[in-house]
């Protein structure tokens, strides 16, 4: 595929939906409504666009639209999104500082482990782990729970549900970041000999 048109090819746009999305989540919260008016379109707008992540992937392959700027792309839309809710659910204390600063760290580190990994040529010491996948599904559950808080389907509570999630997605945080720096520990070994 050409280079100039990978910006703009249907998978990427729906990657930058998610960036663009991030102010309208946020600015959800300023608008002179009530509350659970803002929760709800919040929660909507959170789950519409986390559902694009799956489904760029999806066309990307099936439109055989893959590229390297999209790889890049995608995770940082996603910690974007992740970083931008987490900081919006901190800020209507529905989210403790620690699993807030847990996540979102885990996310600097991980990220530059990997930028680091991929320059000394050991990228797949450091690939995507199921318990790394797990971990974002506990979260990708876990925010929308907590930016609703209610009770859905006047019988689940939300924020009783999002949080037990959000703790479950700060353990397994911490748990991938100590799989993957135990991946890269031989790689990093070897470099600083």
């Amino acid at each position: 595929m050409h280079n100039a048109w990978m910006f703009w090819t249907l998978p990427t746009l729906l990657t930058w939906a998610r960036i663009v999305a991030i102010p309208l989540i946020v600015g959800i919260y300023e608008l002179p409504i009530d509350m659970p008016t803002r929760n709800l379109m919040a929660t909507v707008l959170f789950v519409v666009v986390a559902l694009t992540d799956w489904l760029d992937g999806w066309l990307a392959r099936r439109l055989n639209q893959t590229s390297s700027f999209g790889a890049f792309l995608d995770p940082v839309a996603d910690k974007f999104l992740v970083c931008a809710a987490l900081l919006i659910l901190l800020q209507l204390d529905r989210v403790g500082a620690l699993v807030a600063l847990v996540i979102i760290g885990r996310e600097i580190a991980i990220s530059a482990l990997r930028e680091w990994m991929a320059q000394i040529g050991a990228s797949r010491s450091v690939a995507v782990h199921r318990i790394g996948k797990l971990k974002t599904t506990a979260q990708m559950v876990a925010i929308p729970f907590l930016l609703y808080d209610g009770q859905l389907f006047g019988v689940v509570p939300t924020r009783l549900c999002g949080t037990v999630l959000i703790i479950v997605a700060a353990v397994l945080t911490i748990w991938s970041m100590v799989y993957y720096l135990q991946k890269a520990l031989p790689e990093i070994r070897a470099k600083a000999r």
